[in-house]
C-alpha cells in the first residue's frame, strides 16, 4: 500500500469527523440550521465507504497524493473523483463553519444568499464525486454501495430542491464579493459577461462544476443563492410535511422512538442499515417501532387535495385515464366492482367465498380492472381475508392480492394496508396453491426496494427456502425467484444463508433432472459476494459441483458458474489451490476464449488469479 496514499485517505477520514463533531459545537446551527444538519448528517455516512478505500490495498491511483488531506487537492490530478471529493468535503467543512454562525440580524440578504447558493455547489460536488468512484476498483462492499446510494439519492434531490442553477439573477448575485454590500459593475455589464460565461455549457452539473472552481480559487467563500430563485408560481410545501431524510411530500409517515416523523420507506432503510439514532436529533432510539402518523398523513391528503396535488388516482368521476391521456367511461364498471367488493365484508361465507372469486378473476383480467378494483378500497378487506379459517376464501384473497400487484401503484397500498405478516403466515401454513401465490405475491411486491428490506425483516425468507426444499415445482420455482429479488438487498443474504439456503440451492444443482440449475446458480451468483454465504458455499462442497459445470453446463450456466468461482477465490489463496487442484485451469482457458462476454471477463480474471498464485508458490 502507497504511504501517501493512505495518509491521504486518513486524512479526509479526519475532515470527516471535525464535520461530525460540528453538529454538536455549533449550536442551534443559526439562520441555516436544516442546512447544516441535512449536509452534515450525509456525509456522516461516507465513512465506511472511505475506510474500505483505505484498506482495500488497491491505492495506487492515489500515489500522487503524499499529503494530508490539508494540502492533497493540490497534489492530485485535476478533475478526477478523489480530488472531487477532497474539495467538496473541504468546501463542506468551511461552509459549515460559517454558517452555523450565520445571524440575518447583521449581516446583508446577499451574503445569505451566497451562503444558500453554496450549500447547493457542495451538494452538487458530492454527488459527482459520488457518482464517478470506481467501486469495482476498490471491491466495495454491496452494503457500503447501498449505502452511498441513499446518500447520492438524498443529495440530488436536496440539489433539486435548491432549484434551478441556469439563470441570470443566480449569475448576478455570484458576481456580488461575499465581504461587500455592492459591486461598481452595472447589471447590463454582469448580464453580458454571464450570458457569455454560459456558452457552451450544456448541464446544470456543468454550471456547477465551474461556480465550484471558481469557489476554491476564492479566498473566501463567493458563490449566491438560488434557493428563492424558485418559479414564482411554485407552491411551497410546508416542512412539516417533508419527510427528513428524503426532503420529499411524506406519503405514508411514521413516528419514531424520538417522536419525530419520517417517510416510512426511507426511515426504515436507515434502521436496517444498522443505525440505532434518531437522524434528525442525532438521539439513540430507545425502541425501533414505527408508529403510524394517520393525523399528519389525513393533513397531508387534505392540504394535496386543496392544492390540486395529483393523487395517487387513475379514476375521476367515473371515468379512467388511460396511458395516452384520454378518458374512458366505467361508471357501470365501478358501480358493479363496489357492489362486489361490499360483500367481500357480507357474514356469509358462502357470499364472501364467491366475491373474492369473482375479485380474483377480474383482477387476472386486465389492468384496468386492477385499477379500479384497488380504487374501490378492496385491498385492506382482501388483506383481512387473508386470516380466515375458510382455505378456499383464503386461497382467493392471497391469488387476489397477487394479481393487483401486477399494477405498481397497487403495491405501495397493499404494504400499506400490512399485508406481509398475513402473507408469510400463508407461505408457512396454508396449502400449497395458496403458498405458491403467497410466494409469487412476494416476489412481485419486492421488486420495490424498500419492500426487499421490510419483507427480508418479516420472517418471510426461512419460509421461502422451505418452499425452495419441499414445496410442488411450481412453488420452488416461485420461492426461487423471490429469494433472487430479495437477496439483492445485501441486508436479506445473511437471512437466507442462516435459513439454509445453501443446501437447498446445492440440491437443485445436483438434481439429475437438471430443471432449477439455472435458477439456482442465479441466486448463488448473488449470494456469494457475502462473506456468510462464501463460508456456508465452500463448507456444503459446491467447488467441485461449480468447476463440473465449467465443463458441462449451458452457455448460461458456465457464465454464472465462473461468476461465483471467482467471487469465492477473491482474496482467498485457499479457494484459489482448491479449484486449481480440481482441474479447473483447462475449462476456465476455454471459458475464456469461446464463452460469453460476461464468462470471458470473469474466466480471465480467474486466470489471472491463478498464474499470480503460481507465481508466489514459486517464489
Amino acid at each position: 500500500m502507497a504511504g501517501g496514499a493512505s495518509k491521504a485517505v486518513g486524512g479526509v477520514l479526519e475532515v470527516v469527523g471535525e464535520i461530525v463533531g460540528m453538529l454538536g459545537e455549533n449550536g442551534n446551527g443559526g439562520l441555516f440550521k436544516k442546512d447544516c444538519t441535512d449536509l452534515v448528517r450525509r456525509i456522516a455516512l461516507l465513512k465506511h465507504l472511505l475506510e474500505e478505500i483505505r484498506d482495500c490495498g488497491k491505492l495506487d491511483e492515489l500515489n500522487n497524493s503524499e499529503s494530508s488531506s490539508s494540502s492533497c487537492s493540490s497534489s492530485l490530478s485535476k478533475g478526477s473523483w478523489w480530488n472531487d471529493l477532497v474539495l467538496s468535503l473541504q468546501a463542506a467543512k468551511r461552509l459549515l463553519s460559517i454558517a452555523a454562525n450565520f445571524a440575518s440580524s447583521d449581516s446583508s440578504d446577499v451574503a445569505a444568499k451566497k451562503i444558500s447558493f453554496q450549500f447547493q455547489s457542495v451538494t452538487w460536488k458530492l454527488e459527482k464525486a459520488l457518482r464517478n468512484i470506481p467501486y469495482d476498483r476498490f471491491d466495495i462492499s454491496e452494503e457500503v454501495q447501498e449505502q452511498v446510494a441513499l446518500v447520492r439519492a438524498q443529495l440530488k434531490r436536496a440539489a433539486e430542491r435548491y432549484g434551478s442553477l441556469k439563470s441570470r439573477k443566480f449569475f448576478h448575485v455570484l458576481s456580488q464579493p461575499l465581504d461587500k454590500e455592492g459591486s461598481n459593475t452595472s447589471d447590463e455589464v454582469v448580464v453580458e459577461k454571464q450570458d457569455h460565461a454560459l456558452e457552451g455549457i450544456d448541464s446544470e452539473a456543468d454550471v456547477a462544476d465551474q461556480v465550484f472552481d471558481k469557489l476554491e480559487q476564492s479566498q473566501s467563500p463567493s458563490l449566491s443563492s438560488e434557493l428563492a430563485q424558485e418559479k414564482p408560481d411554485a407552491l411551497a410545501i410546508p416542512v412539516d410535511f417533508l419527510c427528513p431524510i428524503s426532503l420529499e411530500l411524506m406519503r405514508d409517515p411514521v413516528i419514531v422512538a424520538t417522536g419525530q416523523t419520517y417517510e416510512r420507506s426511507y426511515i426504515q432503510t436507515w434502521i436496517d442499515c444498522g443505525n440505532v439514532t434518531c437522524p434528525k436529533t442525532q438521539q439513540k432510539l430507545q425502541h425501533l417501532t414505527l408508529t403510524p402518523n394517520y393525523a399528519l398523513r389525513s393533513l397531508i391528503t387534505q392540504w394535496c387535495t386543496n392544492h390540486n396535488i395529483e393523487q395517487p388516482t387513475c379514476v375521476v368521476n367515473g371515468k379512467l385515464k388511460k396511458s395516452d391521456g384520454s378518458f374512458r367511461d366505467v361508471s357501470r364498471d365501478v358501480a358493479a366492482i363496489e357492489a362486489l367488493v361490499r360483500k367481500l365484508s357480507s357474514r356469509s361465507v358462502e357470499k364472501q367465498r364467491a366475491a373474492v372469486a369473482e375479485i380474483r378473476s377480474l383482477s387476472k383480467r386486465s389492468t384496468d380492472n386492477r385499477i379500479l378494483i384497488a380504487e374501490a378500497g378492496a385491498i385492506p378487506i382482501l388483506v383481512n381475508l387473508l386470516t380466515t379459517d375458510d382455505t378456499v376464501t383464503q386461497e382467493h384473497a392471497v391469488t387476489s392480492i397477487l394479481n393487483l400487484s401486477i399494477y405498481e401503484d397497487n403495491k405501495g397500498l397493499i404494504m400499506l394496508a400490512g399485508a406481509i405478516p398475513s402473507i408469510v403466515q400463508i407461505l408457512r401454513a396454508g396449502s400449497m396453491e395458496a403458498r405458491e401465490n403467497a410466494a409469487a405475491t412476494l416476489f412481485s411486491l419486492s421488486h420495490l426496494d424498500e419492500n426487499k428490506i421490510i419483507i427480508g425483516a418479516s420472517g418471510a425468507i426461512p419460509a421461502l427456502v422451505d418452499l425452495l426444499q419441499n414445496g410442488s415445482s411450481r412453488g420452488k420455482k416461485d420461492a426461487a425467484t423471490a429469494l433472487f429479488n430479495l437477496c439483492v438487498y445485501p441486508g436479506n443474504k445473511g437471512r437466507a444463508v442462516r435459513a439454509g439456503i445453501i443446501s437447498a440451492l446445492l440440491t437443485m444443482l445436483t438434481d439429475s433432472r437438471n430443471c432449477m440449475v439455472d435458477g439456482a446458480l442465479t441466486i448463488l451468483s448473488v449470494l456469494a459476494s457475502n462473506q456468510e454465504a462464501k463460508v456456508d458455499i465452500v463448507k456444503a462442497s459446491t467447488i467441485p459441483v461449480l468447476i463440473d459445470l465449467l465443463r458441462t453446463g449451458l452457455p448460461r450456466n458456465k457464465e454464472n458458474a465462473a461468476a461465483i468461482l471467482l467471487s469465492l477465490c477473491k482474496r482467498d489463496n485457499e479457494n484459489l489451490a482448491c479449484i486449481s487442484r480440481l482441474g479447473a485451469v483447462i475449462p476456465l482457458n476455454e471459458l475464456a476464449k469461446s464463452g460469453t462476454e460476461r464468462a470471458k471477463r470473469k474466466a480471465t480474471s480467474l486466470l489471472e488469479l491463478l498464474h499470480k498464485l503460481q507465481q508466489l508458490q514459486q517464489a
